[in-house]
């Protein structure tokens, strides 16, 4: 009997988000779009610049955001991750309590060092831009695993940042297998075109020859397919999975599946920030799929979702805001 709706593994970080302008952003160094690791000191000469702007602070981390939002659209999420015995550790430990989220930590499970932290720059074009320093989440490994709780999921999901850590990487493979062999599904994103370019050997191994499901946006497949051309891309790119959805922002998304291909339109909003828009659609996802959805009507619920969480700042919803997703997917299902 199942346990969970899904169990994930992934980095745990608090963010920290930033409104900042194009000029800003080029003053500081960042790469715009994309996620950059940074290291303590880097991290310092950062926070130097945006000294005196105005902060919003959130739990975040991509797997963590995904598990926050099955859980308000009322799934059972598992959270394997790492945090330090530090007061961001503790606010991360209260946030996943407050949304409904089991995890390791739970029983106590604090790490030496600092908990990890992202910089999250967002410009006024919404696009978002990360500087990610991993703290103690840099030394997650196989003592965050659950077997019990892995067993127990309809779904093991792994986070793609983990190609980046040797140690993570190692984990989310273990747990991989348990899964596996337990006949659990198996899902997993690419996260960002700086893994892709980097750790591609890392992703290939979560990847593997058997996954059932690969959450991707159009960059991402683009970079990984070394093509610009759509077509080419879907069929290079629908060859990882049994299910992959490829996200296209405001043109919504592409379902791709056993050589066919289901378009899904986006909701029509006036985009402010972009941090979160893969996690939520990946999170909300999961949840219609697990709870008895069509694959069309899992990518309507989750473009719903995105779409609210780029209209405003920050990578989460109130729990009000997906109520609301939740009782116009109701209504959509109940007209199909």
């Amino acid at each position: 009997m199942h346990h969970h709706d899904l169990y994930a593994i992934g980095n745990a970080l608090v963010d920290s988000e930033y409104e900042v302008s194009d000029d800003q952003l080029k003053a500081m160094g960042v790469d715009k779009r994309h996620m950059t690791l940074i290291d303590a000191p880097r991290r310092a000469e950062l926070l130097g610049h945006l000294e005196g702007f105005a902060t919003r602070r959130t739990g975040g981390g991509s797997a963590g955001n995904t598990v926050v939002a099955l859980a308000q659209l009322g799934g059972m999420a598992f959270y394997a991750c790492r945090v330090g015995a530090d007061p961001l550790g503790a606010f991360y430990l209260q946030d996943l309590i407050d949304n409904g989220v089991a995890s390791n930590l739970a029983a106590g499970q604090f790490a030496a060092g600092d908990t990890g932290s992202c910089l999250v720059m967002v410009t006024p074009d919404a696009e978002r831009s990360m500087s990610t320093f991993l703290g103690a989440t840099a030394d997650l490994d196989h003592s965050a695993l659950r077997e019990e709780e892995i067993v127990r999921s309809k779904l093991y999901y792994m986070e793609g940042y983990l190609a980046a850590s040797p140690t993570g990487l190692d984990a989310a493979l273990r747990g991989r297998r348990i899964a596996r062999s337990a006949g659990v599904r198996l899902a997993t994103t690419l996260s960002d075109v700086s893994m892709i370019r980097f750790c591609r050997a890392g992703l290939e191994a979560i990847i593997g020859d058997d996954l059932d499901y690969l959450f991707c946006n159009e960059e991402e497949a683009q970079v990984w397919c070394d093509s610009q051309d759509l077509p080419a891309v879907c069929k290079q790119i629908g060859q990882l999975a049994r299910t992959v959805c490829l996200t296209r922002g405001p043109q919504g998304c592409l379902v791709l599946e056993g050589g066919r291909q289901t378009a899904v339109a986006a909701a029509s909003v006036r985009a402010i920030d972009s941090n979160g828009a893969g996690d939520m659609f990946a999170g909300a996802f999961m949840y219609a799929v697990t709870h008895g959805h069509s694959h069309a009507q899992a990518a309507w619920l989750a473009n719903q979702a995105a779409a609210v969480v780029v209209s405003q700042y920050g990578n989460r919803l109130t729990r009000e805001a997906m109520d609301g997703v939740k009782a116009r997917f109701a209504q959509f299902v109940a007209q199909s």
